[in-house]
């Protein structure tokens, strides 16, 4: 009996020291994995064209002026700027101190080489146009850059968010950047395999004090939904970019993960031909507004993840109208289709892209809408190879959807102005009083004056009806409640700057 308590004192002692002996903590990862849908196809920003581009340009390079997850503009390589009365000449005064990844100092002619590279033809940058508004950029000094327009644009700063305006340093061709970037950014290119992953470590040269927090990002190329779940519920992958909206609820329910939805101006609506009948009238287009659920669509084709709107601008701007109803109003739809004589309604066929799933389920959904007000819908699908030879901007009736713009004149001049390029293309509008808004809109610089402009604007846009924009969709991103400092934006890129492990 003696040598068995002995041998279980000997135990129990044996076993103190792992209870009572503190150990030490392990340190925070400096490391994150996050998915990305598909190849970076341009590491040069001037060419970028879709989201994982833009966010390789969001790792590596900066632009002059930044915008945040609440969608406020921040200073990034211009600390401030100013514009004379007319809104013709912006003054930029740039941050001084700045390096590119390879040492050289960031100053005036940068900027200057920047706009030059994307005003070339032969680039075919999506923001040829914009650097086509700059009649000539002037230089007074090193840190100063006077920006001339061809014509007055009160919201020149925000145009400056665009995606691919992002500052490269002179003496490095587009060419040339394409295959060893170099950034201004937090992050500098440290490898790529295209179909597998594109790796990005710190920049030593970077400008914010103590920034970034990692030392080294893998965007980890999975196209797969299903594989990304599982990679983050394993622990294999850290962000989870854009979460499909179906599985926005099945994530919510995971233990350790936090679902972070950001809400956009991504649209979808639906066309209308205002040259041909019926809706070259105006009392049709209405009807069609105001047989709308805007409300139930949300969540029958976005399964909750977005917001009911009157046009492209977001209920989370500041310039949103508020005061204006989303309630449908069967009755008034009846009486004005009977006024423009079509008392029992009508046939008509409504074209609908294969392939993106949210306006395939708006489009079942209108068709039940429409037919309480007597229009007998035909839903006829088109795979969108098609899509843009048959369809868009020919058809009379038909599903789309655009992404977010930079500006609130970017998001609504080019669909609802006379002379927009998109209403040319699709629903051929002119209202004469929405012109007059949106030209004053364009002219304003200061931002309450614009405000009320815009919600002007949305009075007009609902009663003279060119098309309908039914809701702006949510982006979302999952990752791990260890990770701090990350929020997903509205833009869809990811902001690693302050991100770090707890």
């Amino acid at each position: 009996m003696k040598t068995l308590f002995r041998i279980a004192s000997l135990l129990a002692a044996a076993c103190l020291p792992l209870a009572a002996v503190p150990t030490a903590h392990a340190a925070p990862k400096k490391e994150l994995v996050a998915t990305i849908n598909s190849n970076v196809n341009f590491l040069y920003p001037g060419r970028g064209v879709a989201a994982e581009d833009y966010n390789f340009g969001m790792l590596v390079y900066n632009g002059l002026v930044g915008i945040n997850e609440k969608l406020e503009l921040l200073p990034e390589l211009a600390v401030s700027w100013s514009s004379d009365t007319a809104a013709k000449e912006w003054t930029f005064k740039l941050r001084e101190g700045v390096k590119f990844s390879d040492g050289k100092p960031f100053d005036a002619t940068d900027v200057v080489h920047t706009f030059a590279l994307l005003a070339d033809p032969a680039l075919a940058s999506r923001a040829r146009s914009t650097a086509e508004m700059v009649d000539h950029i002037e230089t007074p000094d090193p840190h100063t850059v006077k920006f001339v327009l061809k014509e007055p644009y009160g919201a020149w700063p925000s145009m400056l968010i665009e995606r691919q305006l992002k500052i490269v340093p002179d003496g490095h061709s587009a060419e040339q950047l394409m295959k060893a970037p170099v950034g201004t950014g937090p992050f500098m290119l440290d490898s790529y395999t295209p179909g597998d992953r594109l790796v990005v470590k710190k920049n030593p040269n970077y400008w914010e004090p103590g920034l970034p927090r990692l030392d080294r990002v893998t965007l980890r190329i999975m196209p797969e939904d299903a594989a990304k779940i599982a990679a983050l519920s394993a622990g294999d992958v850290d962000i989870l970019w854009n979460v499909p909206l179906e599985s926005i609820q099945e994530l919510k329910g995971m233990s350790n993960i936090h679902l972070d939805e950001a809400a956009t101006s991504t649209w979808d609506g639906f066309v209308l031909n205002n040259q041909v009948k019926p809706f070259d009238d105006v009392r049709v287009r209405r009807a069609f507004e105001k047989a709308v659920d805007k409300k139930k669509l949300v969540q029958f084709a976005l399964f909750g993840a977005g917001a009911p709107t009157h046009t492209p601008i977001a209920p989370n701007s500041p310039a949103f109208n508020s005061a204006l109803s989303f309630a449908p109003d069967i009755a008034g739809a009846k009486k004005l289709l009977a006024e423009a004589g079509y008392p029992d309604g009508f046939a008509i066929t409504l074209n609908v892209p294969v392939g993106r799933p949210t306006r395939e389920r708006a489009a079942v959904a209108l068709q039940q809408m429409l037919k309480d007000v007597g229009v007998r819908v035909k839903l006829e699908r088109v795979p969108y190879s098609r899509w843009g030879a048959t369809i868009a901007g020919k058809a009379p009736f038909y599903m789309d959807g655009y992404l977010a713009r930079p500006t609130l004149d970017t998001a609504t001049y080019p669909w609802y102005h006379s002379s927009g390029s998109w209403n040319k293309q699709m629903w051929h509008f002119k209202s004469e009083r929405i012109d007059q808004v949106l030209d004053q809109a364009r002219l304003a610089t200061d931002s309450a004056k614009q405000v009320e402009l815009y919600k002007t604007f949305q009075e007009y846009a609902v009663e003279d009806v060119p098309g309908v924009v039914m809701y702006t969709i949510n982006f979302a991103t999952a990752y791990p409640d260890a990770l701090k400092g990350y929020h997903t934006h509205p833009y869809s890129w990811m902001d690693l700057r302050n991100a770090h492990f707890e």
